[in-house]
């Protein structure tokens, strides 16, 4: 059964409560936006009342809320009705009104946290804070599903259910998947970035990347944590070799996967963790190339450098480093855009390459094998589908 139309629910009410009318009306429409009220999910209300209402609504917040709530309860809608005049949502628009802006948002996320009906991360998809169409989408359809779960007075397994709604196909979406929509969306945002040269650079990979890359294995590294896990421990001038010493090094400081002990180096329990899995370690070494938490303009270099080289084509130092200045260029960095400003970057990603034994790289020549091209695409793809969160001034 259809939910009551709105304009008869605001209809009645000016006919039996008058003094409520008004504010109904401007609530139910910043509740809605203009959609059929049997449109409206628990999320939604939550939503409106612990963060639109008190952040966006002008008036009398609580009078506004119970003014809904009285339609809601109009149109039948019982367990949203109460939502409006809940101990929780008066505790929350009060937090608002008394301790500001933070502290109320904080309990806007406690409370929502506590219904059950918010989406959890999983291991296919991270939500973003800056949704796009097909994400919020998803993220609506996700909750509705977990909703009528609850309601079915049913253990609910919300990550389960949450992967199950991802990733099936949907009659809905003429059989694709919620997942492969959001992968969509955000594989397009990511090739749209900034800059016309890197839209060019990147256009080819926008299909390309919507695979997922099979893990492969990492001999370099594995020998590594091999010889550490069955000797014990490794001495620290375990090699000469430039190689061999970047491979130690990033085995110790950027991956943690061996630890200094004394004048020797041990596996770690994370080193043997992706001793025995190949999906780990591939994980693990192709998110280095793109390692979260440098600085943009860094990613960006590493980035280019990785598209660049991806098919396997034999760059010249020199000319890798004007190519991606070339690139990246255009994105904002800078008024303009140098060789000397990406050398480090990407000269330490040919580094980490060269010492995972996934390219070869002299003075003269870098090339990616293989391995290191799929490495490359991998990196790429995490990049490009991870999920978009506000950004720092700081």
């Amino acid at each position: 059964m259809s939910a009551p139309d709105v304009a008869a629910l605001l209809a009645e009410l000016e006919r039996s409560q008058p003094e409520l009318a008004e504010e109904a009306r401007t609530a139910v429409e910043w509740l809605t936006g203009g959609e059929p009220l049997e449109a409206v999910t628990q999320l939604d209300v939550c939503e409106f009342l612990w963060y639109t209402l008190p952040l966006k609504v002008g008036g009398d917040h609580e009078r506004l809320a119970r003014s809904l709530g009285r339609l809601l309860q109009l149109g039948g809608l019982e367990r949203y009705a109460a939502l409006c005049v809940s101990p929780t949502t008066v505790h929350i628009l009060r937090t608002y009104a008394r301790e500001g802006e933070d502290a109320g948002t904080s309990a806007y996320q406690q409370a929502l946290d506590a219904t059950g009906v918010l989406p959890p991360d999983v291991p296919e998809l991270q939500w973003s804070m800056i949704m796009g169409p097909e994400e919020l989408g998803a993220h609506l359809a996700c909750s509705a599903a977990l909703e009528l779960a609850i309601l079915s007075g049913e253990s609910v397994d919300r990550t389960a259910l949450t992967r199950r709604w991802l990733t099936e196909p949907r009659t809905e979406l003429g059989g694709d998947s919620w997942l492969n929509r959001v992968h969509g969306e955000r594989l397009n945002r990511w090739v749209l970035g900034r800059g016309p040269a890197r839209r060019e650079l990147a256009q080819p990979f926008e299909v390309r990347l919507h695979a997922p890359v099979t893990p492969q294995p990492v001999p370099a590294l594995h020998r590594l944590l091999s010889l550490a896990a069955s000797e014990g421990s490794l001495p620290l001038r375990l090699a000469p070799s430039p190689e061999a010493l970047r491979l130690r090094d990033l085995a110790e400081r950027e991956l943690g996967a061996i630890s200094r002990d004394g004048a020797r180096l041990a596996i770690t329990d994370y080193g043997r963790r992706l001793l025995k899995s190949r999906s780990a370690m591939w994980s693990a070494v192709t998110r280095l190339l793109l390692a979260r938490g440098e600085r943009e303009f860094e990613v960006s270099a590493r980035e280019a450098a990785l598209m660049l080289l991806a098919d396997g084509t034999l760059m010249s130092p020199a000319a890798l480093r004007e190519r991606v200045a070339e690139v990246i260029g255009g994105e904002g960095w800078h008024p303009t855009t140098s060789v000397e400003d990406v050398a480090a970057p990407v000269a330490d990603l040919v580094s980490q390459l060269t010492a995972l034994g996934l390219a070869f790289s002299d003075d003269l020549a870098v090339r990616m094998d293989r391995p290191g091209q799929l490495a490359a695409l991998a990196a790429l793809r995490a990049h490009a589908l991870r999920p978009r969160k506000y950004v720092s001034s700081g």
